[in-house]
């Protein structure tokens, strides 16, 4: 007589090992592709691409490119807006939102302030200020003392509360317009220095990314590798001043009620000390025990096509004026065939085992870094 049929339970675990190699095989064949080599295999242009070629080369297979300084050469902004004193004075009497933290980090994961050893997800306060003295809070910014500011309000503020010097900038892009059918949905703004960092996520838009002061340094991988961010769901939280009214708030942080959760990457790619990354690859070992992530510097003058779905984590350099200054536009992506094959690959279940090891190359990025 035969033996009976092993569990469910067991047959889901012997499917692990099979499943995780098959995911990770995924990774490598998609880079293949796209033609991503190399860490620093994002393709350049010395000039911007035909709508053709932009749409067969780029958009169609999900790649990345970055396109020289050419592309804005005729933008007023391109000269003014790194400045000293420009954008200062064109929108001397316009109030503009800033998103204040201690530490740089909206948007990002922080320590519960609850429950100690758990995190939350912390979104910034946000103040309406004069842009002047938005500015002097930029420039002011020091997670030691506790506060950075950033001006990233991300709901077509170009087009909005920076409206007057919106025309400093093309409406849109038109190479990237004809490709994808349509004018884009948001055109935003954006102003911090180095203490300002974005913690990794994906955007449902497609994104051409212009940087004008300065220099953004991406760290990116492709939406096939979605299991290397270990997202979890984090409880919602927010920065609050401690005391109302002061021109320079100290800020605590306040959990919503009632509770309210949200999935996001569990992932720092920069750790501060070899005891973090010890621990940062203990948590994400997908991330640290996996191929390196995609890097991209996008200097002033430059313009980086980033695909919908694709994870991103951004850090910046100020330019002479002490400023970072970029503009994005957002297209909308297409729901197609793609997104549902995205839905699916998220679906499965991929277990934190040991994976081969790049750890030693991760420290060796943090040390560049670092320099």
């Amino acid at each position: 007589m035969p033996p009976p049929p092993p569990p469910p339970e067991f047959a889901k675990l012997a499917a692990q090992p099979e499943m995780e190699r098959s995911v990770r095989e995924l990774w490598a064949e998609s880079r293949e592709l796209l033609g991503l080599h190399s860490p620093d295999a994002v393709p350049r242009a010395d000039l911007p691409p035909t709508p053709l070629a932009f749409l067969r080369d780029h958009v169609s297979p999900g790649r990345p490119l970055l396109v020289s300084a050419a592309a804005t050469r005729h933008w007023p902004a391109a000269s003014l807006w790194p400045t000293e004193s420009y954008l200062s004075d064109a929108l001397r009497s316009t109030d503009v939102s800033v998103h204040l933290t201690p530490d740089g980090r909206a948007d990002a994961l922080a320590a519960h302030p609850r429950r100690p050893g758990a995190r939350c997800f912390a979104s910034a306060h946000v103040r309406r200020v004069d842009f002047p003295a938005a500015v002097r809070l930029i420039r002011d910014s020091d997670p030691e003392a506790g506060l950075v500011a950033y001006a990233q309000q991300q709901d077509d503020c170009l087009r909005g509360e920076y409206a007057a010097v919106a025309g400093d900038v093309d409406a849109h892009v038109p190479w990237a317009s004809e490709a994808l059918g349509c004018l884009p949905e948001a055109v935003n703004l954006w102003i911090g220095n180095s203490c300002s960092v974005t913690s990794f996520h994906k955007d449902h838009y497609d994104n051409i990314y212009v940087v004008l002061s300065g220099e953004k340094h991406f760290l990116l991988l492709p939406p096939t590798e979605h299991h290397r961010l270990h997202v979890r769901e984090y409880p919602v939280a927010g920065y609050a001043p401690v005391k109302e009214g002061e021109e320079v708030p100290k800020l605590k942080l306040e959990m919503e009620e009632p509770e309210r959760v949200v999935p996001w990457s569990s992932v720092d790619p920069y750790p501060a000390s070899p005891e973090e990354m010890a621990a940062e690859a203990s948590s994400c070992p997908l991330y640290f025990k996996g191929p390196m992530p995609i890097r991209c510097t996008v200097r002033a003058g430059e313009m980086l096509y980033l695909p919908s779905m694709w994870f991103h984590h951004v850090s910046q350099s100020p330019g002479p004026n002490g400023l970072t200054i970029a503009v994005n536009y957002w297209y909308d992506m297409q729901f197609d065939i793609k997104y549902a094959y995205f839905n699916f690959l998220r679906s499965l279940e991929i277990k934190d085992s040991p994976l081969e090891n790049n750890v030693d190359a991760f420290e060796g990025e943090l040390e560049e870094k670092d320099d």
